[in-house]
């Protein structure tokens, strides 16, 4: 019988530029399918310092548990301290675009961009609607992440597939 190698345990950041709903969406979610063997985290670059309430109505719908999500900066991951990183998905074109901080122990990035559902102007079905695709967009593609096999697999190859995740 093949002898199973023990899947390391991951800190992944969700980068935005507000942190206010898909970065927290993200979070949210990975904490909640990827326990014990991921714990996520989120940041802004220019954080709003709140947490879109139309964001915490989707995960709170999902039954995706909201406790201690908070609008935070990206610096608090840049600090001596701060949990080491192994991966950091950018899931906004603008904060894609930025210089981010020199994230200690090199983690692995990638864009996984989502249409801001706080852009959205309309009716509350509109609004709700695009809460609701940004959180189905970001559940399939940490879904697809939880699959992949890390124990086992080559960083460039792991690379390439963290990377093609952003294009589902």
């Amino acid at each position: 019988m093949e002898k199973m190698t023990p899947q390391p345990h991951c800190n992944v950041l969700f980068l935005c530029t507000g942190n206010s709903a898909r970065s927290i969406m993200a979070e949210a979610i990975l904490n909640f399918k990827g326990r014990p063997t991921f714990t996520a985290y989120s940041a802004g670059s220019h954080p709003s310092g709140a947490v879109r309430a139309e964001a915490i109505r989707q995960l709170e719908t999902a039954h995706v548990p909201v406790v201690g999500l908070r609008s935070k900066s990206w610096a608090e991951f840049a600090k001596p301290g701060a949990p080491k990183l192994d991966f950091v998905f950018t899931v906004c074109d603008s904060a894609a675009k930025e210089v981010c901080p020199i994230w200690p122990g090199q983690p692995m990035t990638a864009h996984w961009g989502v249409a801001d559902p706080a852009a959205i102007k309309g009716t509350e079905a509109e609004i709700t609607r695009a809460y609701r695709d940004a959180f189905m967009i970001l559940e399939r593609r940490i879904s697809l992440f939880l699959c992949l096999p890390l124990a086992s697999i080559d960083k460039l190859s792991l690379k390439k597939e963290v990377d093609a995740i952003g294009h589902e």
